[in-house]
């Protein structure tokens, strides 16, 4: 079957700055993906190439088995591939309703629509008149992956969904994980911590320094072989 998303030798960085080397991952339909990797491995940079945000070769991004690399960010969310960025990036000037609204600029039809993000995050619905950076970090999150979600995606990525959120909020956030990708969606997630992205995903890659150094099943890799692909040491 063809894969959902293809990357071949996706390479990528900022100006004369290269971070990606050479990146070949596949998700298919339905699965959900770990991106693992230390800081400043590449991961945000892979998943904005893919979004658009990055340039790229059309043929080292392939999206049901179509060049889709260097098209602009519009036409990749209207293809139906939705980032949650590292750092949420709300408008603060819009409300929790407002920002999600902008969600739907692109007229996918599908699921999710207010009411389902409203069912999905119910603190939301309170709050949907508030600023939406006035809530807490974690609500603010909630209001990020809805805002993408609202575009129907079939394919969401999610970078570093638990940076500076305390524990609980954390698992409240992935818990919902589940009832999101129940119909059928993909995911790719990007998570620092290496034992609740194997606990999210089916199968996982860890990059180190542009390159994928490890690949495998997420619930059969081992401990050792994973801190040697994510630090380059041994375990």
């Amino acid at each position: 079957m063809t894969p959902l998303l293809q990357t071949k030798q996706l390479t990528g960085g900022y100006g004369d700055f290269q971070a990606l080397f050479g990146i070949d991952v596949t998700v298919g339909a339905g699965e959900v993906v770990a991106l693992i990797g230390a800081n400043g491995a590449g991961k945000s940079t892979f998943l904005k190439s893919v979004a658009g945000l990055l340039r790229a070769a059309p043929s080292q991004i392939l999206y049901k088995g179509a060049p889709i690399g260097g098209l602009p960010a519009e036409r990749i969310v209207g293809q139906g591939i939705a980032l949650v960025p590292e750092g949420r990036r709300l408008f603060p000037s819009l409300s929790v309703e407002e920002n999600l609204r902008l969600g739907a600029y692109c007229g996918r039809p599908g699921r999710w629509d207010l009411d389902a993000v409203f069912g999905l995050f119910p603190v939301l619905r309170e709050r949907r008149h508030h600023p939406a950076t006035a809530l807490s970090g974690g609500q603010q999150q909630m209001v990020a992956i809805g805002r993408a979600l609202m575009s129907n995606p079939e394919l969401l990525m999610c970078d570093e969904l638990s940076l500076g959120l305390a524990p609980v909020i954390v698992r409240e956030i992935y818990a919902a994980l589940p009832a999101i990708v129940a119909g059928g969606m993909s995911a790719i997630i990007v998570e620092q911590d290496v034992r609740l992205a194997r606990q999210v995903s089916s199968r996982f890659y860890c990059v180190q320094e542009g390159r994928v150094s490890l690949a495998g099943e997420s619930a059969s890799a081992s401990d050792e072989a994973i801190a040697q692909a994510y630090f380059g040491v041994a375990a």
